[in-house]
């Protein structure tokens, strides 16, 4: 299967998202996949990136809410009604902080820890 066909299969909200934009959604992540790093996992890293990418712009089946609208609120009461919106958290986040927001960035990160194997300097041990 090539990264469209699963995305099609494993990402049923993105079923109203015409054919032509979620080609071109795989094309954006293309560069952020290597071929020779994930290797016979290529396809599905290439189509769950490209699927966390579109969840995160707000495409497809949005019932319950954008998750760009979840990150800008970090509290609220209902007395008195009070609202806080976040900041950019930037440096604040880890690195792959952002894949956690989807199950297809979490699917992402399990493939690509499953193919590459990280470099751990010896400070880090």
């Amino acid at each position: 299967m090539n990264a469209f066909e699963i995305i099609r299969v494993v990402a049923p909200e993105f079923e109203n998202v015409a054919d032509d934009e979620v080609c071109k959604w795989i094309d954006f992540a293309k560069p952020f996949v290597s071929k020779k790093k994930f290797g016979n996992a290529y396809e599905h890293a290439l189509a769950y990136l490209a699927a966390h990418k579109m969840k995160m712009a707000g495409r497809g089946d949005n019932s319950m809410g954008k998750v760009d609208d979840a990150l800008r609120v970090s509290s609220y009461s209902e007395g008195d009604v009070s609202i806080g919106f976040s900041v950019s958290q930037g440096n604040n986040m880890s690195v792959d902080a952002e894949y956690a927001l989807t199950i297809y960035g979490i699917q992402y990160l399990s493939i690509r820890r499953s193919k590459i194997i990280p470099i751990i300097s010896a400070g880090e041990r």
